[in-house]
């Protein structure tokens, strides 16, 4: 867990601050850079234009992170935000489909022990059930493919009962020329088999075309 130093504020988990960096002041957590970003010491920028979930932080979304949770992140990339994440979570298991961005990856979790990389297609989430524990805090969801809410769903096994869902749905990956709203209230009713949904706010500042949700598994 963090420090007292490392506290977090303005509904902000532990390890996540507002520090003033390069003359403004910016989301950051405390770790080695990955992806070029702004730094101050030990601190370095999360940048929401290239991160969903920096976005959501920004937009004042109350994810439920609190600082050392388990995290499920689906969608790592290149390792942009998930090496956030690992910055002030606990163990955060890293699900990625494509090999290139992979090697991105494992660059990022060389200085981050708890950072746990898997060459895995989310949509497949037997694959990597041996591998990543029961009963996670948190799952993040970043995938940029069609059936967005049908990933969510099938991670679900993973999240403990009061655990959060962190989605971030890409209207344009479920279908290029419907409109972004009503694709939105698709995915919402088909994660309603799941889930509870208890916050949807568009990430268009940041993301254009975007929706974030919070969830928590259905009782």
């Amino acid at each position: 867990m963090s420090g007292a130093d490392d506290s977090g504020g303005d509904g902000l988990p532990a390890g996540v601050q507002r520090r003033p960096i390069a003359g403004e002041e910016r989301l950051s957590t405390r770790g080695e850079p990955v992806y070029g970003e702004p730094t101050d010491g030990d601190w370095r920028v999360w940048d929401a234009g290239r991160s969903k979930l920096g976005a959501m932080l920004e937009l004042g979304m109350d994810t439920g992170l609190d600082g050392g949770e388990t995290v499920l992140y689906l969608g790592a990339a290149n390792g942009t935000t998930v090496s956030h994440v690992a910055d002030f979570a606990g163990p955060t298991y890293a699900v990625e489909f494509a090999a290139r961005p992979v090697r991105d990856l494992l660059d990022a979790c060389d200085p981050r022990p708890n950072l746990f990389p898997l060459l895995k297609d989310a949509r497949k989430p037997e694959t990597y059930a041996h591998v990543v524990e029961s009963g996670c805090d948190v799952v993040v969801q970043d995938v940029a493919t069609r059936g967005q809410a049908a990933v969510a769903n099938r991670n679900a096994q993973f999240l403990a009962d009061d655990g959060r869902l962190l989605l971030a749905v890409k209207a344009r990956s479920e279908d290029v020329a419907a409109d972004p709203a009503s694709v939105f209230d698709d995915v919402r009713a088909e994660l309603a088999e799941q889930y509870d949904v208890l916050e949807t706010r568009r990430l268009d500042r940041y993301h254009t075309d975007h929706l974030g949700i919070v969830a928590t598994p259905s009782r």
